[in-house]
């Protein structure tokens, strides 16, 4: 008897700040899309400006709204100013900050977790941050760069333990052309595995960091699609 088939992964594009972008993320077949509330990042908007552009959203597409070290009734307010969204909290953020921010269970999020970059990845235990963060929906796998963020960089995925009791999301450097990699290393290890883009669609160039490339979008969406049916296969 064949083994059941794995739930498709889902794909978050990150860090939108223009309507065109997120109508490219709806029509490349994303399952969420990211705003960055952080004001210190070069892809920052306002919850305004995230309400606003998450109302193009058809439904069964999730708005997640980013937070580093944010007061929790901003945090709070925000949430409930974009319909539907959940938080994802990429800063220094204690269990208890996180479950308080999220109004005591009135809303979703996630938690990043910051991998060390090289050999030291190993030493981060992803089980025991899973255990600590149990209450967040999903632990959102970053590489650990100065500030707050990936950066663009990509750990050493393979250096993560072999089963982890959660509901994984893979970011930090990830690209069309080596996200099926990740998600043939990362899927069977987790409960679920979905995968978050962002410096990886945008166009090419220097003052282009929040300025989406909907051919990359699509070619990100289609390597998922592909990595996804080698399991089938």
């Amino acid at each position: 008897m064949s083994a059941p088939a794995l739930p498709r992964t889902r794909i978050k594009i990150c860090g939108l700040t223009r309507e065109a972008d997120v109508d490219a993320a709806v029509e490349a077949g994303a399952d969420a899309v990211g705003f960055v509330l952080y004001p210190k990042s070069p892809r920052a908007v306002t919850a305004q400006r995230a309400a606003e552009l998450a109302s193009r959203l058809p439904p069964f597409i999730t708005p997640v709204l980013l937070f580093v070290n944010e007061d929790a009734t901003k945090v709070i307010a925000s949430l409930t100013q974009v319909k539907g969204s959940i938080a994802q909290f990429h800063g220094d953020e204690t269990p208890q900050q996180c479950e308080e921010a999220a109004g005591g269970g009135r809303f979703r999020y996630m938690r990043a977790a910051r991998i060390p970059l090289g050999d030291a990845g190993a030493g981060f235990d992803l089980v025991k941050y899973a255990s600590d963060y149990s209450h967040a929906q999903a632990i959102l796998l970053d590489a650990h760069v100065e500030g707050y963020g990936g950066g663009g960089k990509a750990f050493d995925w393979s250096l993560l333990p072999p089963a982890v009791d959660a509901h994984l999301v893979l970011s930090g450097g990830l690209t069309p052309a080596n996200v099926g990699d990740g998600i043939r290393i990362l899927r069977t290890r987790c409960k679920t595995l979905s995968v978050d883009v962002s410096s990886g669609v945008e166009i090419d160039g220097p003052g282009n960091k929040g300025l989406k490339d909907a051919g990359k979008i699509r070619q990100f969406v289609a390597a998922v699609r592909a990595a996804d049916a080698s399991f089938s296969s």
